[in-house]
């Protein structure tokens, strides 16, 4: 498999990650509001190596190994800033994955990343079905999933980082991705 490309939106560039983003993540990543909704495999407290550790161990061998897809948030006005990630996994029920700071939050930025990464999905990985878990509180990341055409499968129960909640199952498949935004 090739290596991950670079991604272009109207707005943002999406890099891919790379351990000299370490620093950069540590800054923005451990903030109640970016983590509480994620699995409680995410350390909380953050160490203060969590995102080195997390990118040496974790998601750049998963990269190597041709098993997931990490990119960073940038917006094209402030190249050198990390805002977030965006993320595809090859896991079952749990392909894609995202964070963003907090100050930027709220303005579409991470509706943009993940069209992005999904066309990368569907189109370049050529990947039938893509599924998505969230805790059913984070209401962000619902509204998310129904603005790109997912449909609610199925909940069940899941540890977050704030507690235990209900976790919900979100799915499209590529023919309905297709059909929907008529690529």
């Amino acid at each position: 498999m090739e290596a991950t490309p670079p991604l272009y939106t109207e707005r943002l560039i999406l890099r891919p990650l790379e351990l000299a983003d370490a620093a950069a993540i540590q800054q923005q990543f451990p903030h109640w509001e970016v983590v509480r909704y994620l699995n409680a495999l995410v350390p909380w407290p953050y160490p203060a190596d969590g995102a080195l550790t997390y990118l040496r161990d974790i998601a750049l061998p998963a990269i190597a190994r041709g098993e997931e897809w990490h990119w960073s948030i940038r917006l094209k006005s402030a190249p050198g800033q990390l805002i977030g990630n965006v993320s595809l996994m090859d896991h079952q029920d749990n392909n894609r994955g995202f964070w963003l700071a907090p100050h930027c939050q709220g303005q579409g930025l991470m509706t943009e990343a993940s069209a992005a990464v999904t066309e990368y999905w569907f189109q370049t990985l050529g990947r039938p079905l893509m599924r998505v878990p969230k805790a059913t509180p984070n209401i962000g990341s619902r509204k998310l999933s129904e603005r790109a055409g997912m449909r609610l499968i199925r909940s069940d129960e899941d540890n977050f980082v704030s507690g235990r909640f209900q976790r919900d199952i979100w799915e499209i498949t590529r023919e309905e991705w297709l059909q929907t935004f008529n690529k």
